[in-house]
């Protein structure tokens, strides 16, 4: 019998005959599969590499037979595109290997892309999916501005595509997960959060994006616990260079971060989150913070603050050097992604009380 098939048989077997339920065992179940985000497999979704060996994913379904095959226990899967006929052949392989889904949707950018939005998020809800990944910004902060008023420009018309897709998500009453990813530092994302103050918007709270815009790991744990409702789990390790510092996801336990104490914290205050690994496998990300055009778009960090997180980065940095996959063959490359993703959930299995 299923997990949650034997929870469902035993509460209901509780009270027919009569006896207390317990509040611990009957309101929380705290969610143990380990799930896997969608820029795990960033060549293989997006980058349209040939290979015969590792042929890009067609479509969700793809993806979740293969992921299953590893042993991952859920997926967050981009739902752009879905009709009605293929929602219920997810739904039905989703009761199947009983894995849990989470979405990934682009936000609407007007009004004019509501309808787009609000027909991707009926049409996911329809296979169980509650939960819909999403990110104001593709890019990075400091690559996509070059001025504060440009930053300031592209703030505007996030806030107002969240304000759009709130209703959305009452609608339906599923969650926005707006994640953390390279374009809000904590105070202020956290103030977007509270103009926007909604039960159905929160966060995707990404473990290691922000040391790319100097905040520490940790901080950012504990401030954006309170309003997560998914996790992007991902180990970090950095390098120095000339402009400042290379950033790269290793796998789980080899990098900088405290994985079980972000675990801790977050499950503090969301016992039944469910996590997704995010490893992406690419050559080091360069953080050039000691360049004049990455301050453009900052006006809140003094200098004692930027030297205290360079003397910091150097006590991350690894004995290795951070990996580089772009000197590869396309199917070695190909290959390391897919192997990155089994290490790091056989760590998790192993070492964080994942199933």
């Amino acid at each position: 019998m299923k997990r949650r098939e034997f929870v469902k048989s035993s509460l209901a077997g509780t009270m027919a005959m009569g006896l207390p339920v317990l509040p611990t065992f009957s309101t929380v179940v705290a969610e143990t599969r380990f799930g896997v985000a969608d820029a795990s497999y960033m060549m293989r979704r997006y980058r349209n590499m040939k290979s015969e060996a590792y042929p890009p994913f067609a479509n969700a379904l793809e993806m979740i037979e293969h992921c299953n095959s590893l042993g991952f226990g859920g997926m967050q899967v981009g739902v752009g595109g879905w009709d009605s006929d293929f929602s219920k052949k997810v739904k039905k392989r989703k009761e199947e290997l009983d894995i849990f889904l989470e979405a990934q949707i682009r936000l609407p950018k007007n009004e004019d892309d509501l309808d787009r939005f609000d027909r991707e998020v009926q049409t996911a809800k329809k296979t169980g999916i509650d939960v819909f990944r999403t990110a104001c910004l593709s890019g990075r902060r400091y690559e996509s501005f070059d001025t504060m008023q440009a930053f300031q420009t592209f703030k505007k018309a996030a806030i107002n595509s969240i304000q759009l897709a709130e209703p959305v998500m009452h609608r339906y009453k599923v969650k926005l997960a707006v994640e953390n990813h390279k374009d809000w530092r904590i105070n202020e994302m956290v103030a977007i959060l509270k103009r926007i103050d909604s039960e159905w918007v929160g966060v995707t709270l990404d473990t290691g994006n922000n040391i790319s815009l100097l905040e520490d790991p940790m901080e950012v744990v504990e401030a954006l616990a309170p309003y997560a409702f998914s996790v992007h789990l991902k180990d970090m390790a950095v390098e120095e260079y000339e402009d400042g510092f290379l950033l790269s996801e290793v796998n789980l336990g080899t990098g900088s971060l405290d994985i079980d104490a972000m675990i801790m914290t977050i499950k503090k205050h969301r016992p039944n989150i469910r996590f997704n690994l995010e490893m992406i496998t690419r050559d080091p990300l360069k953080i050039p913070c000691l360049t004049e055009k990455y301050w453009a778009t900052f006006d809140q960090i003094s200098a004692p603050e930027l030297a205290l997180y360079l003397r910091k980065i150097r006590t991350m940095k690894t004995k290795e050097q951070l990996p580089r996959i772009s000197n590869r063959t396309t199917d070695e490359q190909l290959a390391l992604e897919v192997e990155n993703n089994r290490t790091c959930l056989v760590y998790a299995k192993q070492n964080l009380g994942f199933q």
